[in-house]
């Protein structure tokens, strides 16, 4: 039986959940994977009364010849960039779920990675509990890859799932997220994207082997969907939900964050409260969805467990260390379809003044729906047919100085 000495730095949720499953599950783990794990020392700053040596700085883990596993918890990126590299350059593998540090430093990452011989996971970084990583890069190895997009942020789908199946107003859904702990004090990075985001470019460098830069990445948040916005989808057939996209479009790299309508019958739409689904695409195994809880305790332990027996039995090595240089597909570039809402006055001949500027912009109108009026103003819903995203926001840049138009409520891309 291998003996197999951790090292966890940051005892917060994560880290103390780590702690206990190993704990739990230690007979299980023994028989599964042959491993006998042991967590010899915690680094966190707080006074905690714990069953394991407890000290408060990292370098007396990773200064440890015993401990041959770092696992870092603390979040962000300072001081984890700092933490990661001296551990990877002390020849000790690191598992991480944090996704920012990942995100921003995945390619100095796999170099020190493959300069010590020593292997760098991340499965928890995206998805929580869901195994995406280690199946893209192992599992898929035979397939070429051409798509990635699905849900990657638990909160988000939480306020929205509340927003469709309650009909709360978004401020209400996410006080509920915050009171149940599914979103934090401060929800700017889930509500606002960047969350999303980091995951996205995780899994555009995994999967196409892509350099990436997050902060070109396309990013929308949830802030601006409205109840009309859930209704007036629902009507229609179509659910709302922030997607998370990855593809290879054009000799070009297309990877973007922001909420979409999905066809009510489509299998994301059915995804509820706090949960995660992914799609994977690729020859020649074709689509694979990947779904369960993106976030808490409980499943990130159990992804990271898996990355440190990974780690332990020299499995999911990167073979190929070094990222490519690729283009970026800019979002104005981008084409697809659109729902709209505009605020109208109620009078004769305003459809008629839409129609023309859409068709002097090369934007194709496939459906249009008359809402609600109080005599003075209506609500117009738009759907488009297929149009590259520049000529849209042309059209709509021109529809916003003129009269015809009072307000441009919102607009939102559909993915079928």
């Amino acid at each position: 039986m291998k003996k197999v000495y951790i090292g966890i730095i940051g005892f917060g949720n994560i880290g103390s959940a780590v702690a206990e499953f190993i704990k739990k599950n230690h007979q299980v783990i023994m028989a599964n994977a042959g491993l006998d794990l042991e967590i010899k020392k915690v680094c966190d700053t707080r006074p905690l009364k714990i069953a394991y040596p407890l000290i408060n700085n990292y370098l007396d883990i990773i200064n440890d010849p015993d401990i041959s596993v770092v696992v870092e918890a603390i979040g962000g990126e300072n001081p984890a960039k700092k933490i990661i590299l001296a551990a990877l350059n002390k020849k000790k593998h690191v598992v991480t779920p944090n996704k920012e540090v990942i995100a921003k430093n995945m390619k100095v990452f796999l170099a020190a990675a493959a300069k010590n011989k020593v292997q760098l996971l991340f499965e928890a970084s995206v998805g929580g509990g869901i195994p995406i990583i280690q199946p893209i890069k192992e599992s898929l190895a035979g397939n070429k890859i051409s798509q990635i997009y699905g849900i990657v942020n638990g909160t988000t789908n939480y306020i929205l799932s509340k927003m469709s199946s309650n009909g709360m107003e978004f401020a209400t859904a996410l006080k509920e997220a915050q009171d149940k702990g599914y979103a934090e004090p401060n929800p700017k990075a889930d509500i606002e994207g960047y969350d999303a985001a980091y995951k996205a470019a995780i899994l555009a460098m995994v999967a196409f082997k892509a350099e990436v830069d997050w902060q070109k990445i396309y990013r929308e948040g949830i802030t601006q969907i409205t109840q009309e916005d859930i209704q007036y989808a629902k009507d229609i057939g179509y659910v709302i939900k922030l997607l998370a996209i990855a593809q290879k479009v054009d000799g070009k790299i297309d990877i973007r964050v922001h909420p979409a309508l999905l066809p009510a019958d489509h299998a994301l739409a059915a995804v509820a409260d706090n949960y995660n689904a992914i799609y994977v695409k690729g020859t020649p195994m074709g689509p694979l969805m990947f779904y369960g809880q993106g976030a808490g305790g409980g499943p990130t332990a159990s992804a990271i467990i898996s990355d440190i027996v990974a780690a332990a039995n020299d499995k999911c090595q990167m073979t190929n260390d070094k990222l490519r240089k690729v283009i970026l597909k800019k979002i104005d570039e981008v084409v697809g379809k659109f729902y709209i809402r505009l605020q109208v006055p109620d009078k004769v001949g305003v459809l008629a003044g839409i129609s023309k500027i859409f068709a002097q912009k090369k934007v194709s109108i496939a459906a249009v729906l008359q809402k609600e009026s109080n005599g003075k103003v209506v609500t117009l819903v738009i759907l488009t047919d297929q149009v590259l995203e520049k000529n849209l926001r042309a059209a709509l840049s021109v529809m916003k100085r003129l009269p015809i138009v009072q307000k441009v409520s919102s607009v939102i891309r559909i993915v079928a």
